[in-house]
């Protein structure tokens, strides 16, 4: 049974949710916080919770003054020295990504103890385990990851692992995609990783902060590749795996270093005999000869081992000698006079002769696989057989210790065996025949992905470039669930097909591989991968001089920009794509251009140059099959009307694409046209109305699954709720509404409700809090380009520093949304900065220039039909200072 260990804090919220009538779901609810949460913070179990929680949770209970702040005060007491105690690490995902644990590991016990003594405090600088002489196969990654699945205990807070695969033939992992794979496992949603290395390594180090983990950086090339990856905390632990002892790392950034030599003979004797079991404890000294023919490298001796496993009648002592033949066959300078190296590739080759010819040949192939791993099926299109085939020469390589095991159904090869693998694939099939065999593979991974694509995304299948068949065996994914599941485990090494195709040959490869990929990564929030793949095959399309394919891959780069909220780069790609598709006539391609052009407009608040990207998206549309462009440009055209005050336009073009999404069966479209049916009436005072379209698009939106529906729903809603003073109902909608946006990862959507909040508490008579949620949002819309909504929000921060009695404050904050909303044509915003900058020449003694500001406001007002204008007529008539009104506004 779990104790209470509350102190005052824990206590006082109890006390002040019981007074409240709300239970924890209902506070968990209106805040955001999670159940647990709220259970943890009122029983003590979390004794530090962060300012921004305690916030929510006095926003919530409608705390004020000097109620907040003895709540405030009791959940972050004030230490002697006069500090606020010091926050816990952020709360998050607990990674645990090591790979399994080399079985019968043996010897390297000064190391193991080593290791232990440099790393079980964590903050040291980091731990190079380098080969000594930088030999490969010393068992380098074996030693890091047995020490360190041991070591568990010692990092809480979990452990993260990359292979860098330094070494590899082909592209090394760049740091900035292992940042993100660390940021994702961190917690990080896709959509929300940064775009550039720098951004990347600073939202890693500051997660990372107050914790205590291992960082595991395997096969590490050189300084550079790592030293982004060094978190800044000094809780954490950094050990670092490469064939060198990267002396740049050690030079500049204080790394120790740990040299890796060969085994000691004595336990490189013992691994054979434990692995060889009884006829190696029965002749020693052959184990030891065998030991020395090995070099006692420990991936020398388990292929060693498992060649002996394979022939139990043969006694050793014929193995060792075959093994010697072998070494005089073998010309001693191919590793480059490194006899360690000679040694593995002797024995390498050795066993690589007593493969069939199956296994062998998909040994050779494989070794020209440029992913991190393959499956069957992607053997199957090497070697240009089928997949039981390929399977059992898996098989055969993993139990020979030629390949081993990732995942279940997953293989790899490490970077020593790949070396040789393409060594001997140029030797025995030549170049002609690896080009087919990638061919082979760049087409299986291309139609499969198409056929995923088609189970996700069916109604999408249009859009999507034709891919023929492929010649090879593929798996099964004609449903979502094995389509999800395939792309998922397949991503890593689709990215890598995207670069190498991009790099190497076989641009209408990285180009088809995009325009197929982009719906699942978008979706998926997979933005760095999507970025990744776009930016390769627009540049196999450019040095292809294929026009179309360029435009699609720049819309591509447009669309993850979108999602991110980076509208003016998103501008800049539609633009060129817009131009390139003019160049050879693609009227389709056109319209998709114009009618996100017209979106980034939106969003940007060049609401006339919305309209006219729309108007010429409807009119290429209706010379297309396209009706989903048709029907989204007449949505997009009604909120660029709405925003313009244009009110019964917006009304009339949003039931005729209303009709086009019902008629396709588009719910979500339907929902989209409501939300914005409803905005218009709720300017215009219609307000029931407008709660019923809101509502109903709500419930759409829940029957859908879309999220970013169900949030504009949600803060309409909340909307409405402060046009008729039920500030609770309000607080609570903007509240879902933001937490769905924060967990999109959509922190420029998410303004919106926190301005609303603020509106809220300007109304309330919370001030403090109110200007609080203006400058929380404020950054976002700029990051955004979001001119409407800085409009809003400054004359929301207006009202707010009037209401508290600085007039210059608020006629700054009131003459830039002026000039805002000026600029953009937004009426409504520009009729709510005048009547504010009227009460604030009032307040400062100056009635005639008051006159004309209001004057301004009426006029505007009255244009547009809305409410306010009989309350600006009333002020305007006596002149009486009061509170400037709100009576609701619209994103």
């Amino acid at each position: 049974m779990d104790t209470d260990r509350s102190g005052g804090f824990g206590v006082l919220l109890r006390r002040r949710r019981m007074t409240a009538g709300l239970t924890q779901e209902d506070l968990a609810a209106r805040t955001g916080l999670s159940i647990r949460a709220i259970r943890d913070l009122e029983r003590g179990i979390t004794s530090r919770p962060y300012r921004n929680s305690i916030e929510r949770l006095a926003d919530a209970l409608g705390l004020a003054d000097d109620g907040r702040a003895e709540f405030i005060k009791a959940a972050r007491p004030v230490s002697e020295d006069g500090d606020a105690t010091r926050q816990p690490p952020p709360a998050g995902p607990v990674p645990w990504q090591l790979p399994a644990a080399a079985t019968d590991f043996t010897g390297r016990s000064a190391e193991l103890t080593t290791l232990t003594e440099l790393l079980q405090t964590g903050g040291g600088p980091p731990l190079v385990v380098s080969a000594a002489g930088g030999t490969a196969g010393v068992g380098k990654t074996a030693l890091a990851v047995h020490w360190a699945q041991q070591a568990t205990g010692l990092f809480p807070d979990g452990q993260l692992y990359v292979n860098l695969r330094g070494y590899d033939p082909g592209q090394p992992m760049l740091p900035t995609d292992a940042l993100a794979g660390f940021l994702r496992a961190l917690g990080v949603a896709g959509q929300d990783i940064p775009a550039e290395q720098d951004d990347r390594a600073a939202r890693y180090r500051g997660l990372l902060a107050g914790r205590r983990m291992l960082v595991l950086l395997d096969n590490a090339g050189s300084a550079d590749q790592v030293r982004p990856l060094l978190p800044g905390s000094g809780t954490c632990a950094v050990l670092v795996t490469s064939r060198n002892a990267l002396p740049g790392l050690t030079a500049s950034d204080g790394a120790l270093r740990l040299d890796l030599d060969l085994l000691p003979p004595s336990d490189a004797e013992a691994l054979l005999t434990r692995l060889i079991g009884d006829r190696a404890a029965a002749d020693p000294a052959t184990v030891t000869a065998l030991a020395s023919q090995c070099a006692w490298l420990p991936l020398a001796l388990r292929v060693t081992a498992e060649l002996a496993a394979t022939r139990p009648a043969d006694p050793l002592a014929s193995l060792a000698a075959e093994l010697t033949d072998q070494q005089w066959r073998l010309d001693p300078l191919a590793a480059g006079g490194d006899s360690s190296t000679a040694a593995a590739l002797t024995v390498f080759s050795w066993s690589y002769q007593h493969l069939d010819p199956g296994a062998a040949r998909t040994f050779r192939l494989a070794g020209l696989h440029p992913g991190p791993d393959l499956d069957r099926y992607a053997a199957a299109a090497l070697t240009g057989r089928q997949a039981g085939e390929a399977d059992q020469a898996l098989g055969r390589l993993t139990r020979a210790h030629l390949m081993h095991v990732t995942a279940p159904g997953r293989y790899g090869l490490h970077d020593l065996l790949r070396d040789y693998a393409c060594e001997l694939t140029a030797v025995h099939d030549g170049e002609s025949e690896g080009q087919a065999a990638l061919t082979r593979l760049f087409d299986h991974y291309l139609h499969t992905a198409a056929t995923a694509m088609d189970a996700l995304f069916p109604a999408l299948h249009s859009r999507r470039p034709r891919i023929p068949p492929s010649a090879s065996p593929a798996p099964a994914v004609t449903d979502p669930a094995t389509a999800q599941a395939w792309l998922d485990a397949e991503r890593a090494t689709l990215v890598a097909v995207a670069g190498h195709t991009s790099a190497r040959g076989w641009p209408g490869h990285a180009t088809r591989l995009a325009a197929t990929l982009i719906g699942y990564l978008d979706t998926g929030n997979h933005f760095p991968e999507a970025v990744t793949v776009c930016a390769c095959a627009c540049q196999a399309a450019r040095e292809a001089g294929d026009r179309d394919a360029e435009a699609a891959a720049l819309s591509g780069l447009a669309l993850i920009d979108l999602q991110r909220g980076r509208n003016p780069r998103a501008t800049g790609y539609l633009e060129r794509a817009l131009a390139l598709y003019q160049e050879t006539g693609d009227q389709a391609g056109q319209a998709r251009s114009l009618l996100n052009l017209g979106f980034t407009g939106l969003q940007q608040g060049r609401y006339r140059l919305a309209v006219e990207h729309s108007l010429q998206a409807i009119d290429l549309s209706r010379d297309t099959t396209e009706w989903r462009i048709l029907a989204q440009g007449l949505a997009n055209l009604g909120r660029a009307e709405l925003r313009l005050g244009r009110y019964l336009e917006a009304i009339n073009h949003n039931r005729k694409a209303q009709a086009l999404f019902r008629r396709n069966g588009d719910l979500s479209g339907v929902a989209e046209t409501l939300n914005i049916i409803g905005a218009a009436n709720q300017r215009q005072g219609r307000h029931r109305m407008a709660v019923e379209q809101h509502t109903q698009a709500l419930a759409l939106c829940h029957k859908t699954g879309d999220r970013a529906g169900q949030a504009e729903s949600l803060f309409r809603l909340g909307i409405l709720d402060l046009c008729r003073d039920r500030y609770q109902k309000a607080i609570d909608h903007h509240r879902q509404a933001l937490a769905i946006y924060r967990e999109m990862g959509k922190p420029a959507a998410g303004a919106y409700p926190l301005t609303y909040l603020g509106d809220v508490h300007l109304r309330q008579g919370y001030h403090r809090q109110a200007i609080r949620h203006y400058q929380e949002a404020l950054p976002l819309f700029r990051q955004s380009g979001a001119l409407a909504g800085q409009a809003e929000l400054l004359n929301g921060l207006g009202e707010a520093l009037l209401a508290t009695s600085r007039p210059a404050g608020a006629r700054t904050q009131y003459s830039a949304a002026l000039a805002l909303a000026t600029e953009i044509g937004e009426q409504y915003e520009q009729a709510r900065a005048h009547n504010g900058l009227g009460h604030v020449c009032r307040l400062v003694g100056n009635p005639a220039r008051a006159r004309l500001h209001w004057r301004s406001a009426f006029a505007l007002y009255t244009s547009l039909a809305t409410p306010e204008a009989e309350q600006v007529r009333a002020q305007f008539a006596t002149l009486r200072p009061g509170a400037p009104g709100r009576s609701g506004r619209l994103a």
